[in-house]
């Protein structure tokens, strides 16, 4: 909007624009510094090994790799990264107050076929100079990656947009579960959910264990792609995700599936569903 190259003066550019001129001097501020950002990664290796350390454990692992920081920044590291012992994802979906929260609907169920139960979760990507964020819809019974986006920011918007392309490309699911997030809770998410008459469902405190499918994912994803590579840019780890979603749900054998992968139990499933 501010063009420096007009004959009009800055001043009086931003008279009629009404904004301060000060602005147009602004450099926005990294949230990390590089080192920061090398000390942040770490922290996020030793989670995914080590989901339950807390700051204190965690400062005596860092120790190991010659990293002396305190708890205050393992905190901030925390934040940035959305974890936290026992509780996973407690910060990186924020809870607004101000949205609906629906009751949790899978105490004592019973996952007896594929989109009985569809989740969705966040995760961190690290990148060489930064970081993006993460978003995936996974069918329970299958283990199947439905639909996923990335982003550099955790705006509710590529949340609905991996919500619209699952919707799109597989049959609806009875029941949607997720946390509380902000993402999770804003009308924008939970009224495509309602349109389709999908029951929703969000865990509440004490009830992370129930995410475990997707935490899993996350953890193979991280060991076997992420941190075998230096991501440069979003558009890199784009697609990189890309290429490993297409080797988990089509040839990455589970144990816990008999040795058969996702969409080899999924398609199978949904046949016999429509016998």
């Amino acid at each position: 909007m501010i063009d420096k190259t007009e004959r009009i003066s800055l001043r009086r550019q931003c008279t009629l624009l009404n904004i301060a001129k000060s602005t147009i001097y602004y450099k926005q501020r990294p949230i990390v510094t590089k080192d920061e950002l090398s000390m942040i990664n770490k922290i996020d290796e030793i989670y995914t090994d080590h989901p339950y350390f807390g700051t204190r454990r965690m400062k005596k692992e860092l120790l190991d790799y010659g990293i002396d920081v305190g708890r205050d920044f393992i905190r901030k590291a925390y934040n940035i990264l959305g974890i936290g012992a026992i509780y996973p994802k407690i910060n990186l979906s924020k809870r607004n107050h101000q949205h609906r929260v629906y009751p949790y609907l899978l105490r004592n169920s019973s996952i007896k076929h594929v989109n009985q139960v569809w989740s969705v979760d966040i995760t961190y990507i690290r990148l060489k100079h930064g970081f993006a964020y993460l978003v995936a819809i996974i069918d329970w019974f299958s283990r199947k990656i439905l639909s996923w986006r990335i982003s550099n920011t955790m705006e509710v918007g590529f949340c609905v947009e991996a919500l619209n392309e699952a919707l799109e490309n597989y049959p609806a699911p009875e029941i949607f579960n997720s946390d509380q997030g902000s993402q999770f809770t804003a009308t924008e998410f939970t009224n495509i959910l309602v349109k389709n008459n999908i029951r929703i469902s969000m865990d509440g405190r004490g009830r992370a264990l129930d995410n475990v499918f997707i935490e899993r994912f996350w953890r193979s994803l991280k060991q076997e792609k992420i941190y075998l590579l230096e991501l440069r840019s979003v558009n890199e780890a784009k697609l990189a995700i890309d290429d490993y979603m297409g080797f988990y749900n089509e040839k990455r054998k589970h144990q816990s599936l008999d040795y058969d992968t996702p969409d080899q139990i999924y398609f199978k499933n949904l046949e016999l569903k429509a016998s």
